[in-house]
């Protein structure tokens, strides 16, 4: 007979007990996650979606079906995208204006910006500040803001806060930097750029900073009411305005986990004092810059156009470069491009005329870098 107080009784407990742990230890089948109760937007294998801005007014909200429609019949294409704006002035979701895009068949864009009226450029944080954004003045907004996007059956683009490494729109880092009474840039031989030494640079950075923390702020509320159906796009300007280290997109980027696609704006020349440029190089190092920020997200061209030059230059030319460069092996990333067609009046009298019509030569050149089937015209969904 074996004693109880035995040691090869105990080992044998031992061994029991330990089986009896594994056992109920052992992890147990997780459950099938939940589909989601809306449509998934396919990156495309090849080429890329096609998109335009027609000219939606100050606002960039007042988004008509027909409008849209006369823009198809004047390039011979449908387009996968539209773009418009939802400024933080109008206090609601674009319902009506999502509804429109939808109908329509193509996938809203929207330039969701904390912007005051008036419009105007250049001027500064308003009350729809990256502080007021932080401190919860408009938690309310956000929230139903987030409650009308979540009702949207589909996936859709949202851009927020758009080209912040510029100098015109309020919640630019430019804006929230600190200032430094006695400035020592040093310059870089061999680059265009404008550096700072490390020290100064923290105080330039405080914009930055202060950016990316707002960005997070709004994603997590956003998604925090269950409106997990957004494409959250970070849009720069594609060359930053200083173009300075303190200044580059990289110092601006969110984080992976808050972005799906990454975007630039890119335009050529504007206004009638700028000098032309040619559309290569204008994509070439910024595309570089975003491919730079991850390794696997897609890339968007958010906006793009030029002005009708008036004999300054090829705007014929600049459409058949970009159609052609941004669906090329050059840029595989690139997979989808939303085309600017707006004209406005600036302070000079003078006009910024960017609609692909501004001449035969421009809209015969942009039908036909267009027409590729490379450009898809409408948007691919998962199945």
């Amino acid at each position: 007979m074996i004693s109880l107080t035995s040691p090869f009784l105990k080992n044998i407990l031992l061994l029991s007990l330990s089986a009896s742990f594994l056992v109920a230890a052992e992890p147990t089948a997780s459950p099938t996650p939940t589909p989601p109760s809306f449509k998934i937007l396919e990156i495309p294998e090849k080429g890329a979606y096609s998109g335009a801005y027609v000219d939606f007014g100050d606002g960039e909200d007042g988004v008509t079906l027909e409008g849209i429609e006369k823009f198809q019949q004047l390039v011979g294409k449908h387009q996968a995208i539209i773009s418009f704006g939802s400024f933080w002035a109008r206090q609601q979701f674009p319902k009506e204006q999502v509804n429109l895009v939808r109908s329509y068949g193509a996938v809203p864009l929207i330039y969701w910006s904390p912007w005051d009226e008036p419009f105007d450029q250049e001027r500064g944080p308003d009350k729809f500040s990256l502080e007021k954004i932080l401190d919860g003045t408009w938690d309310h907004y956000i929230d139903a803001w987030a409650d009308g996007a979540k009702s949207v059956p589909e996936q859709f683009f949202v851009s927020f806060a758009c080209e912040m490494n510029g100098t015109w729109f309020p919640w630019s880092g430019y804006f929230y930097r600190q200032k430094i009474e006695h400035e020592k840039p040093i310059h870089i031989q061999g680059m265009e750029h404008l550096f700072y030494d490390r020290k100064m640079e923290k105080n330039f950075l405080v914009g930055a900073e202060k950016y990316k923390k707002a960005y997070r702020y709004v994603v997590n509320r956003v998604r925090a009411r269950g409106a997990t159906n957004i494409l959250w796009v970070f849009q720069v300007n594609n060359y930053s305005y200083p173009n300075n280290s303190w200044n580059l997109a990289a110092v601006y980027y969110p984080g992976p986990e808050y972005i799906d696609w990454l975007a630039m704006s890119l335009f050529g020349k504007q206004y009638t004092k700028e000098e032309w440029d040619v559309f290569p190089p204008l994509l070439e190092w910024p595309y570089k810059e975003l491919c730079a920020l991850d390794p696997k997200k897609p890339i968007m061209v958010a906006e793009w156009g030029v002005a009708e030059p008036h004999g300054s230059g090829d705007k014929g030319a600049w459409y058949s470069d970009g159609c052609r460069l941004m669906i090329s092996k050059e840029y595989p990333r690139l997979k989808a491009a939303v085309v600017w067609h707006e004209r406005w009046a600036n302070p000079d009298e003078s006009f910024s005329n960017l609609r692909v019509n501004s001449s035969r030569k421009a809209l015969k050149a942009y039908r036909e870098g267009i027409s590729s089937p490379l450009w898809l015209d409408s948007p691919l969904w998962k199945k």
